[in-house]
């Protein structure tokens, strides 16, 4: 790649920062399809639309966190042979038409569809945005830029609480949810490249160092033809997670996984009903949405830097301890200003708890198991993520507030115990010399 000059430079700058913030805005969107169900469903359930009750309310938010779960699974093979441009924006287009369809459903079967091709694209978006961004990243700021991406999930966190306070109609919310296939995919496909490893891996090596050199980033170093390795290697990568006793390790991972995600996907969901049935009125509600939110951005920003200086084991258990305090304070009436600045506190650990989980992974394992490591500690999480809207709804049914927002914090307790367990001597793995992480992210 030549030597830029200072116009050159800048100019490959501002296009590199248009990568960003076009991923940062589909991330946006991301997030406002999966909060804008929490964020009407108490409407929909005081007015009974489509005959929803609270069973059948955590039943559906269980259909789109499967279907992220498919998405996420399958979008990773989808991308290597279609493009990380092109899954970008199939999975927006998928999320924005399958908001269509729950705006027009004239049946609770019809909406549950919805909700379900949701989250196929939901599930499929981000891992490639992550790839895209990470690899168009100005130079030097990768992890900052990353770190910043996600934050434009709980962005659209935000936005939802907002269309949901300013529609007071679900039907409405959900068509506004239509706009990102007008605004996001057209931009995407006039404005992304694709990703340099992918065109590396089909050959196009000429194609990539061009991209490269007009955006100012590294090719990547990967020979033309390079593939994920075949399946048997796959399973003896996953087989190598559990040997020489590291399987106590691999398990106290994916069990913190899977309670840190029951934990945000249930919160995230059933937040607002959970609090208007708890006597806060409609509008307190959809703000506490707003304000968790708020608290989610300011914890993305502030725990990776702490997790880099005190390890994310150890910072994460603290994370989780602190958002399991907040939840079940939550079930205590207080004066809305000290209910707010909770919600806010609660934010600010619960999202950013489980980012320490996949830190801590990542830094524990060797360079060719990283990425296995920690796509199956997200995979073995997302089972929580079907799990947690589902039993929020079973404990909306019994009618006690109460008891709903002590078990959630029982799912941060559970979390808490495991994440912490990880960093115990007779558990903990010396750290990888070859490894690319700090060694105080080793937890």
């Amino acid at each position: 790649m030549s030597t830029p000059t200072p116009a050159t430079g800048a100019r490959s700058s501002r296009l590199a920062l248009l990568v960003v913030g076009l991923c940062w805005l589909v991330v946006l969107f991301d997030g406002l399809d999966m909060f804008i169900y929490g964020s009407v469903l108490p409407h929909m359930l005081e007015t009974k639309a489509l005959g929803i009750d609270p069973g059948k309310a955590g039943d559906i938010g269980s259909y789109a966190t499967f279907g992220m779960l498919i998405g996420a699974l399958s979008s990773g093979t989808i991308s290597d042979w279609a493009g990380r441009k092109k899954t970008i924006v199939v999975s927006t287009a998928v999320f924005s038409l399958a908001s269509a369809v729950c705006a027009v459903a004239g049946t609770l079967g019809v909406f549950s569809l919805g909700r379900f091709l949701a989250g196929l694209g939901l599930g499929g978006l981000l891992p490639s945005a992550i790839t895209l961004v990470s690899e168009y990243a100005p130079r030097g700021r990768g992890a900052l830029i990353v770190g910043s991406l996600m934050t434009a999930h709980q962005a659209g966190g935000i936005v939802a609480g907002f269309v949901a306070l300013w529609t007071g109609d679900w039907r409405v919310s959900f068509w506004i949810c239509v706009i990102p296939l007008f605004v996001g995919v057209p931009l995407a496909i006039k404005y992304l490249p694709e990703s340099l490893t992918f065109l590396q891996a089909k050959g196009r090596t000429e194609e990539a160092r061009a991209l490269a050199d007009r955006y100012g980033v590294k090719a990547p170093d990967a020979t033309p033809g390079e593939r994920r390795p075949a399946g048997t290697e796959r399973w003896s990568a996953v087989a190598a997670l559990f040997r020489g006793g590291l399987w106590v390790q691999t398990l106290f991972f994916w069990l913190a996984s899977f309670g840190g995600l029951l934990l945000v996907y249930g919160v995230s969901q059933w937040l607002p009903s959970m609090m208007r049935a708890a006597g806060y009125d409609l509008g307190s509600s959809l703000g506490f949405v707003i304000v968790i939110n708020l608290g989610g951005i300011v914890g993305m920003l502030i725990g990776g830097r702490l997790t880099d200086r005190f390890g994310g084991a150890r910072i994460g258990a603290i994370w989780f301890g602190a958002t399991a305090v907040g939840v079940y304070l939550l079930s205590v009436h207080m004066p809305l200003a000290v209910t707010y600045l909770v919600v806010f506190l609660t934010g600010l650990f619960l999202f950013s708890a489980q980012a320490m989980i996949y830190a801590t992974v990542a830094a524990r394992s060797d360079d060719d198991n990283r990425a296995t490591a920690v796509g199956w500690t997200s995979g073995m999480g997302r089972f929580g993520a079907v799990f947690g809207p589902w039993l929020g709804g079973q404990l909306l049914a019994t009618g006690s507030t109460t008891t709903g927002f002590t078990v959630f914090a029982a799912a941060g307790v559970f979390s808490l115990i495991f994440i912490g367990l990880t960093g115990l001597p007779s558990v903990k793995r010396p750290t990888n010399r070859n490894t690319a992480h700090p060694a105080s992210a080793t937890g």
